[in-house]
């Protein structure tokens, strides 16, 4: 007995657009479905043309069909959808999340033209803000971003990662993401790798283009990151800042008032001196600080022996002097760097290695601490 239409459509029901995370049945992407004798042709409509992950959509929709009863072959045939189409897309991914419909008078609003909410100031958000920061470049703060990222994910948790550093933007590289977002009206869909979703300025410009931007328009990209990306509903929100104690950090504390500091130094004092200033500031602009992360801290040599290469001992007493915890000492290890190079995440290419453990440890501690309270001025019981 052949199969009918209404089967074949229940059986795409739980088939993923692989970007969007959604149903391609709830998104109206299943465009027709003929059914001719055991041969089944579906036409898919897809958000944009030339999908990067069209190939992806069709092997998801032919597993999906194969193993029906009185089904021999499946035929995918795309096409686009047009704009009104696309329209009821993006509010169907706004309302699947809870997100703020572009009307409401909710949360804060952000966006010089249109005032669109930012979903994270949104008191139902679940999402926990994880700041990176450090007091200067060459410490390993973008690397130990994109790992604890890939190491949350892979403990089960929905991970976004935003690259602020945006002079020195280096995280679609060392995820391997090798495709743009997919822009469906005003709604940016940020690529995924790892389990990971990244937005990045390094998407937007050539990868030799320098950036070279006043502190507003620094202010304007973190702007458009938050209210015009997509970003779901994940667990945590990883943002790998720039170095030192500039205009990013302060748009944070506008933007992201709810943001967890993390201070990634070296074990050098004079490292942990100058990590010190950003954990200072952090507190200035009523942040939480929450942690110290040591990188770089020995390497072991084939012999067995640890090699304390940039000295002993910054991260701890940084941690000391702060008031709050060492979180974890990170060993400087090749595979960490070449992973970096290639693209391809040392935490998701060899999670039984020593430094992948040491990162899955990270993820699990702050995951288990909880969301930090932030102290609010402007918050009084009368």
């Amino acid at each position: 007995m052949a199969v009918t239409e209404q089967q074949v459509r229940e059986a795409l029901r739980p088939v993923e657009d692989p970007e969007l995370h959604m149903s391609i049945v709830d998104l109206d992407m299943v465009r027709a479905v003929l059914v001719h004798g055991r041969q089944v042709a579906v036409t898919v409509a897809l958000t944009v043309a030339g999908c990067p992950l069209r190939t992806e959509i069709t092997k998801r929709v032919t597993d999906a069909l194969l193993p029906l009863d009185g089904v021999d072959e499946v035929t995918v045939d795309m096409t686009v959808m047009t704009e009104q189409e696309l329209g009821a897309v993006r509010e169907k991914m706004r309302g699947a999340n809870g997100a703020t419909p572009a009307h409401s008078h909710g949360g804060q609003r952000l966006g010089h033209e249109d005032g669109r909410p930012n979903p994270f100031m949104d008191p139902s958000s679940p999402t926990r803000i994880l700041g990176i920061t450090s007091g200067k470049g060459g410490v390993g703060k973008s690397s130990v971003s994109v790992n604890l990222a890939v190491a949350l994910a892979a403990a089960g948790h929905e991970v976004g990662l935003l690259d602020a550093d945006v002079y020195g933007f280096s995280v679609p590289k060392m995820l391997g993401i090798d495709r743009d977002p997919v822009v469906i009206e005003d709604m940016i869909i940020p690529p995924e790798a790892c389990g990971v979703k990244c937005i990045s300025i390094g998407f937007f410009v050539e990868e030799d283009q320098p950036v070279m931007w006043r502190g507003p328009m620094l202010h304007k990209a973190l702007e458009q990151f938050l209210v015009d990306v997509w970003w779901g509903r994940p667990d945590f929100l990883v943002v790998d800042m720039p170095p030192g104690t500039g205009d990013v950090a302060l748009s944070m504390a506008q933007y992201l008032p709810r943001s967890e500091i993390y201070v990634v130094t070296t074990p050098q004092p004079a490292a942990g001196r100058v990590a010190q200033r950003s954990a200072y500031m952090a507190r200035k602009i009523n942040l939480p600080l929450r942690g110290v992360i040591e990188n770089m801290s020995w390497f072991t040599g084939d012999d067995g022996t640890r090699y304390e290469l940039f000295g002993a001992g910054g991260g701890a007493q940084l941690a000391d002097e702060l008031g709050v915890p060492l979180l974890a000492r990170i060993p400087l290890v090749p595979a960490l760097r070449e992973g970096g190079d290639v693209g391809r995440p040392v935490t998701a290419t060899d999670p039984d290695s020593e430094i992948a453990r040491t990162f899955a440890s990270l993820a699990v501690d702050i995951a288990a601490r909880g969301a930090a309270r932030v102290f609010r001025p402007e918050l009084t019981i009368r």
